[in-house]
């Protein structure tokens, strides 16, 4: 059952990524989502009551950074929600290299994006004319699923799934 909600995890956060490139949106219910499938799969991973909370806390601190960025103008709004949702999965211990995992997608990201729109491409492709527009932001959902992925193994939450899938130890 832990490898269900670990591939949810995965899952929702490729759909915010993808919907986040198409649309420039993330809609509400995934960060719902990843919010209320946390609990269910903290249990099965085995934390303590304690250690839920400890990853509450951090998730709700991840929501009032994700919400200064939001009013400062940096991140949108559905931005700040999927930040928050992901941190609550991977907790206090795996903050770290989450944060770094987002800022290397999202610079990377940010250099992709620059370097197409300075060579004045165009498309046909509604999806991609958004993305070089250049009075347009990034799809940031990408970056955050990045470093999201990044600091899978050392969440409590998610190791348990990725050993139970085989694809660490």
């Amino acid at each position: 059952m832990i490898l269900f909600f670990g591939a949810l995890f995965g899952a929702l956060l490729l759909f915010a990524a993808f919907h986040d490139v198409a649309k420039m949106t993330i809609p509400n219910w995934v960060s719902i989502a990843l919010a209320v499938a946390f609990v269910p799969a903290a249990f099965l991973a085995g934390l303590p009551l304690n250690q839920i909370g400890i990853h509450i806390g951090v998730g709700l601190v991840a929501f009032f950074v994700g919400a200064g960025l939001f009013y400062a103008r940096v991140w949108g709004g559905g931005d700040a929600k999927l930040f928050a949702a992901a941190m609550l999965w991977i907790g206090l211990g795996a903050t770290g290299q989450f944060i770094y995992g987002v800022a290397l997608a999202g610079g990377l990201l940010a250099l992709v994006i620059v370097i197409a729109r300075r060579l004045k491409l165009k498309s046909d492709m509604d999806w991609l004319a958004r993305l070089l527009n250049p009075k347009v932001g990034a799809p940031y959902a990408v970056a955050i699923a990045a470093g999201a992925f990044w600091a899978a193994s050392s969440s409590p939450v998610l190791q348990p799934a990725l050993i139970t899938a085989g694809v660490t130890s």
